[in-house]
């Protein structure tokens, strides 16, 4: 199974957005725009599925994507 990671200022609203993943998890709280997208992209580079220049920044979440998660 593919994992996702993305990063919001919202983890609510992007929880939801995602079609309520039961594995939906705040990883990291970050301080910077900066910091958090090296942390994505270095997420990205370990196999995760997802892309960068989202909206927020200030959370990096991940969940498993299954047939009734939205990507």
């Amino acid at each position: 199974m593919a994992r996702y990671v993305g990063l919001t200022d919202d983890p609510d609203r992007r929880k939801t957005e995602h079609g309520n993943p039961s594995d939906f998890k705040v990883v990291k709280r970050f301080t910077s725009e900066t910091e958090a997208r090296k942390w994505e992209k270095g997420m990205l580079a370990k196999g995760y599925e997802g892309g960068t220049g989202g909206e927020g920044w200030r959370y990096g979440y991940t969940y498993t994507i299954t047939a009734s998660t939205k990507e």
